[in-house]
């Protein structure tokens, strides 16, 4: 698809820019840590997800959209066997691979190996938009070779599988911010898109809180499959964010990095 990765990356910059603004002017919390060092090292790791994105171009010959590309071409998939209407065939895309995305979080958090991972994203000590970015790039590749795989059995268009990432990437930088909305917006808003409120509740460094509210974009299957807690036991104000390194360990990019494979 031509200039997607344009497409892509401007959306992204533009939201990244409105909710970093937006939580600087109306925070919902007060930071734990300053914020310079920990948002160099939150975005040292996403330009390292970036690269490894890239190394696997070269390895891989398609990513997910080239992958819905061929598929077409090759009329693979359960949607290129269909003759549905495109509207009916992109919103159908959206939905299955939203709620892949949300059972390979979920899976994240029960596999040992792939809870190590995911612990890099848990470990910010604060919750703000850079905290959307920070995922070990081996979780990034691992999560890059599902989506390829469920693409090939979906056999989405190339324009959903970009929308859909759009969308993904878009709600996780907004329930990822430190965003203050009122009482009545996060009831509305939450109906149908994972509200910060609602995703904070997964940052909390309880277990029995972490290991709830999934979803990145959709806030219906958390609720469909009862893994939803609407609010923290001490309240957003003092519920504590992170795992159990409450210190300056998280800030540094190569203890972050070195996570996974560390004994702790």
């Amino acid at each position: 698809m031509q200039d997607e990765g344009l497409i892509r990356l401007s959306v992204f910059l533009g939201l990244f820019l409105l909710f970093a603004v937006w939580e600087a002017v109306a925070p919902r919390r007060v930071r734990n840590r300053p914020r310079e060092k920990r948002w160099l090292t939150n975005w040292a790791i996403s330009i390292i997800d970036a690269v490894t994105l890239r190394l696997m171009a070269f390895a891989l010959p398609l990513l997910a959209v080239g992958a819905a590309q061929d598929a077409g071409h090759q009329g693979w998939g359960l949607l290129n066997a269909t003759e549905w209407p495109a509207w009916l065939e992109v919103l159908l895309a959206i939905l299955v691979l939203d709620l892949a995305i949300w059972a390979q979080h979920l899976i994240t958090h029960k596999v040992l190996f792939l809870w190590r991972l995911h612990r890099v994203h848990h470990a910010d000590v604060d919750f703000d938009v850079t905290t959307a970015i920070r995922f070990h790039p081996v979780e990034i590749a691992l999560s890059m070779l599902l989506k390829i795989g469920l693409v090939y059995l979906l056999g989405p268009s190339a324009f959903a599988v970009v929308l859909f990432e759009i969308v993904l990437n878009g709600t996780a930088l907004f329930n990822h911010s430190n965003i203050r909305l009122g009482r009545r917006a996060d009831a509305l808003i939450r109906l149908l898109l994972v509200t910060p409120d609602m995703h904070r509740v997964h940052h909390s460094a309880l277990r029995g809180e972490h290991d709830s509210n999934y979803g990145f974009a959709l806030s219906i299957w958390d609720r469909l499959f009862g893994t939803y807690i609407a609010q923290p036991g001490k309240g957003h104000d003092a519920m504590t964010i992170g795992l159990h390194w409450q210190d300056d360990r998280p800030v540094r990019l190569g203890w972050s990095l070195a996570l996974p494979f560390r004994r702790e």
